[in-house]
């Protein structure tokens, strides 16, 4: 390992956008937050996911966005009651663990948690349903410490276009650039991973702050609906905002995409809704198609110097989506392996001031933007 990586790691905290893991401590010990977090013991390591606090430090995360997700099955008062209980399951994972993570409300806030040593824990919501079509559960959230919100999942919202369904309102709708403002107003972030390319651009039209795209990566690179555009990419200048490349490997690897599609079609073929991604990995696991091909951590190499190309360094950061992905990269397996990627863009001459802007020095300036543009 190039010791300038964990050097550079240890003086700038590395700002990842978006991690699974309140959703898969859920998944094995039910929708009780007190009861997911007693369920497992974070310090001893938890091998059967992505991540775990020994991996945390040994991966130098000194900033994580906590994603408190409800997949788009949830609808109404039961998403509005599934993001509650996530929001409440990382404030008790803050407390069982105070010397390890550090619950932040302001980016201020998380470079203290980071400079005494903790992983300073931001919250953000993914999946605009979970709001239940109110401007008053979305501020709610807000004084709940959660920091961003993603305007859809996999499903179109009642306002908003997703990525991955078919387009209903042609990006935003009246309410949804409500949303947007009120976002601007109350100081919470903008994620536009996820979303439709229409709904991208609307948003960009609206904001008064910068935006996030929390875990998503280049479609000029791999050409994937959840994948951001050049032009989009090249707004994110005069936005402010940043592009969080993320690991997901369908996202960031070509062969992937394409045995995906292939995926994709035999689960239509068989009535099962691609989109569903537990229902996904399960046909996944007995399809007698073709088998994955792997991603590597060449190819997020390539996504970064694309994003840092079109977008600018100052508008590229990472969002790995570990734990909310089965599969990764060769090579960036789980939160442990950050260092490599950085050190593989030392060795490709990135220098260590772009280094420390894409690792969270970027992420960071979005987040205060937003405090001072609602102060």
């Amino acid at each position: 390992m190039d010791h300038r990586a964990l050097d550079l790691l240890s003086r700038t905290p590395l700002v990842d956008g978006h991690n699974d893991l309140p959703w898969a401590l859920r998944r094995l010990a039910g929708p009780d937050p007190a009861a997911a977090v007693a369920g497992t013991d974070l310090a001893a390591g938890l091998p059967a996911l992505q991540t775990d606090l020994p991996r945390l430090r040994a991966g130098r995360v000194g900033v994580q966005f906590w994603s408190v997700y409800v997949p788009c099955s949830f609808a109404g008062a039961d998403a509005v009651t599934a993001v509650l209980e996530q929001v409440e399951l990382v404030h008790r994972l803050t407390e069982r663990y105070p010397d390890d993570l550090g619950l932040a409300t302001t980016a201020d806030e998380a470079a203290a948690a980071f400079a005494g040593g903790r992983v300073g824990s931001l919250l953000g919501a993914e999946g605009g349903h979970c709001i239940g079509g109110s401007l008053g559960v979305l501020s709610a959230l807000r004084r709940l410490g959660v920091r961003y919100l993603t305007l859809t999942h996999n499903l179109n919202t009642d306002w908003a276009d997703s990525a991955t369904d078919e387009p209903v309102h042609g990006g935003l709708s009246d309410f949804g650039r409500e949303v947007v403002r009120e976002m601007n107003r109350i100081g919470m972030v903008v994620d536009l991973s996820h979303v439709a390319a229409t709904t991208m651009r609307d948003a960009l039209a609206t904001t008064t702050a910068p935006v996030l795209f929390t875990h998503s990566s280049c479609r000029t690179v791999t050409d994937h609906p959840r994948n951001v555009p050049d032009d989009v990419l090249g707004a994110l200048a005069p936005n402010g905002g940043v592009c969080m490349v993320t690991f997901v490997p369908r996202f960031v690897s070509a062969a992937v995409a394409e045995w995906d599609v292939a995926l994709q079609a035999a689960m239509t073929d068989a009535g099962i809704d691609h989109r569903d991604l537990r229902a996904r990995d399960a046909f996944a696991a007995s399809w007698a198609g073709p088998p994955c091909p792997e991603a590597t951590l060449a190819d997020v190499v390539a996504h970064v110097e694309h994003a840092r190309e079109v977008a600018g360094v100052d508008h590229i950061g990472i969002g790995g989506d570990f734990d909310g992905t089965r599969e990764l990269p060769v090579g960036l397996e789980d939160v442990s392996r950050y260092p490599a990627l950085f050190a593989a863009l030392l060795e490709r001459g990135w220098s260590e001031d772009d280094c420390a802007k894409l690792a969270g020095r970027n992420a960071l300036r979005v987040l205060r933007a937003a405090e001072e543009a609602a102060a």
